[in-house]
């Protein structure tokens, strides 16, 4: 049944979307199920098939890719439909980015109760890399399940790397978004440094790019920055604040000591406090532009 799957998608959001319609644009048969109906307009007209329950989404589809916002979104999923609709014939793949306990939770109960397999594979690259097919791809399960996600995958990624059992490509992730967030955060202090000492800031990516301060975040944040250019929103703070989150979280299961990352969750925390956790982390910039700061 893999050969040729009938795909299930769930959470058309800044990501889902465009990974959708790449999906749809390369041939794939794809269901599609959204807490919000009025976001799915667009990937319907590119030829995706609505379904108003997740239990039906489910019972029509063989592989159910999840995106959604959070460790608790996923859950929910599993709780009310997986666990219900699921069987041994069917592999969930889970693009969101949730905590890496709870993915190996999650996929042991599944297996445990219906034989469904799990790969967990939460992404980098934001929205341009779903557009364009470039994303990074970190994933978690069996050699069996890789192999299927590899090729269901093949429209969206760049590279996919195996990065070991379930809940490995989610640990690897939050490594990636402890270095994505620290750089940013960095970057917005010496941005606003720069305006104030009469830098002309916005050369700042050109001036750098191809040293060893340059980086995709310089590149792409950089000019928003100095611009104060903050839509559209690609990201969001609140995404960063809580991949950070689950790093400190693992960080005292561990008891290992991350203090860079651990003062990026607060400067985060922050900045969201000040209104602006669904915004663009562009705005970080504001953080170190405020009067009092």
């Amino acid at each position: 049944m893999y050969t040729s799957p009938t795909l299930g998608f769930i959470g058309i959001g800044l990501m889902g979307q465009p990974m959708v319609l790449r999906l749809l644009a390369t041939g794939f048969h794809v269901n599609v199920w959204n807490r919000s109906p009025e976001k799915l307009t667009l990937v319907a007209e590119s030829g995706a098939c609505i379904y108003n329950t997740l239990s039906e989404l489910i019972k029509a589809s063989d592989v159910i890719l999840l995106c959604l916002a959070d460790t608790a979104a996923v859950e929910s999923v599993v709780n009310s439909a997986l666990l219900v609709q699921g069987n041994q014939d069917k592999l969930v793949i889970d693009l969101s980015s949730i905590h890496p306990t709870t993915t190996r939770h999650l996929a042991e109960q599944l297996y445990a109760h219906c034989g469904m397999g799990w790969v967990d594979a939460p992404v980098s690259g934001g929205v341009k890399g779903a557009e364009q097919g470039s994303l990074a791809i970190m994933a978690g399960g069996s050699e069996q399940h890789i192999a299927v996600a590899r090729v269901v995958l093949a429209p969206l990624y760049q590279q996919l790397t195996h990065m070991g059992s379930v809940g490995s490509g989610q640990m690897t992730k939050i490594c990636n978004q402890m270095i994505v967030s620290c750089n940013v955060l960095v970057l917005a202090e010496m941005m606003a440094l720069a305006q104030q000492a009469g830098v002309d800031a916005e050369k700042i990516p050109q001036a750098l790019a191809g040293g060893f301060a340059d980086s995709k975040p310089l590149q792409i944040t950089g000019s928003e920055m100095a611009t104060a250019t903050f839509e559209p929103i690609k990201w969001r703070v609140k995404t960063l604040l809580k991949d950070l989150n689950m790093a400190v979280d693992i960080a005292k299961q561990h008891g290992n000591s991350i203090p860079m990352s651990g003062l990026a969750a607060q400067l985060l925390q922050l900045h969201g406090l000040n209104g602006y956790l669904e915004q663009d982390p562009a705005t970080l910039i504001n953080l170190y532009n405020r009067p009092d700061a």
